[in-house]
């Protein structure tokens, strides 16, 4: 069953001068983790607001959980968890009220709204910090608390906008298990991302999306075989480079390039682990002694630099300094 479904959604900006999404269509199995990749600008933000009810589109249709995002978006607002990209909370106010605060703008009565806020607090270990001023929390604290306010009605679905960014590896680690955790008791998960090792980690399937359109959908295995095969990769001393690149080429059927720097040859290989043995019997029997030798599949780096023309990391680097200025 499809909790998430959105088809052929258009959304234009500026009196139809910007084109945010063109044509795009999605959707999400039940219990599953779809993430969204793609370059700044490319609409990842605008499917999540407007399959969360904040956006309504040009044209095309959407529902989540069988329910028409459009025509009755107050019942998606009742199944449904949203955390953006930054923390949607209260500074002035404690950890502790803010979840309370939440609870009763979900109709939840006092006493249940405070049990429920006591519940998230000790679920993301914030319990000792509860009745401290958000202005104090650190960053990952304050992610967090941010997705404990979006699980307070317990939803269905989740939409998580990009719920890692600024977060050191320890607070990204902690937030990947808190998710891990809400997809095994049966949340539908739509998360958006520019971190690749953290779509390979959590998703079930990936779209990479661009122009406001999905251009690649698949498993991460999938999109890697899509882009191409396997590498064979040789490190050797700078003395049997120039055999080692003969042997590699030989074996291969393609010509070896050269890392200088890393006196890596390497080159694209069909026949997998038959062509690692093969080198490293021709290497062998040229009295050639290699300091490493790796067969390497396509990265889901290499997927989306093939996809978009540029690496994910060029995007995340963009996104840390603008939010710096």
């Amino acid at each position: 069953m499809k909790s998430i479904i959105a088809e052929h959604l258009v959304k234009t900006y500026r009196n139809g001068e910007v084109l945010a999404l063109n044509d795009l269509s999605l959707d999400v199995e039940e219990g599953t983790v779809l993430s969204v990749l793609g370059p700044n600008g490319a609409g990842k933000t605008t499917v999540v607001r407007i399959l969360s009810t904040l956006l309504t589109p040009n044209s095309g249709s959407a529902s989540v959980g069988g329910i028409d995002v459009i025509k009755n978006p107050d019942k998606v607002r009742e199944i449904i968890g949203l955390s953006g990209q930054y923390a949607a909370v209260d500074e002035t106010l404690t950890g502790w009220d803010n979840l309370v605060m939440f609870g009763r703008l979900y109709h939840l009565g006092k006493k249940a709204a405070i049990v429920r806020a006591d519940e998230l607090l000790e679920r993301f270990s914030l319990t000792e910090s509860a009745r401290r001023p958000i202005k104090t929390y650190s960053g990952g604290m304050r992610r967090r608390l941010d997705l404990a306010a979006a699980l307070i009605v317990q939803p269905k679905v989740l939409f998580l906008d990009e719920p890692t960014t600024g977060l050191d590896p320890r607070g990204r680690q902690e937030m990947w298990g808190v998710i891990e955790e809400l997809v095994k008791g049966g949340v539908t998960l739509l998360l958006t991302t520019q971190y690749l090792d953290e779509a390979d980690q959590l998703a079930d399937e990936i779209a990479v999306i661009d122009h406001g359109k999905v251009i690649a959908r698949g498993t991460s295995d999938a999109l890697k075989t899509q882009v191409g095969g396997e590498r064979l990769e040789v490190v050797v001393d700078v003395a049997h480079i120039a055999p080692t690149m003969e042997i590699v080429t030989r074996v291969s059927g393609s010509v070896a390039s050269l890392d200088e720097g890393l006196r890596k040859v390497s080159a694209p290989v069909t026949t997998g682990a038959g062509a690692l043995i093969e080198v490293l019997r021709s290497l062998d029997g040229a009295g050639i002694h290699p300091l490493d030798v790796a067969l390497k599949r396509p990265s889901l780096d290499d997927v989306f630099m093939a996809l978009t023309g540029h690496a994910a990391e060029d995007e995340v680097i963009a996104t840390e300094k603008k939010k710096r200025k």
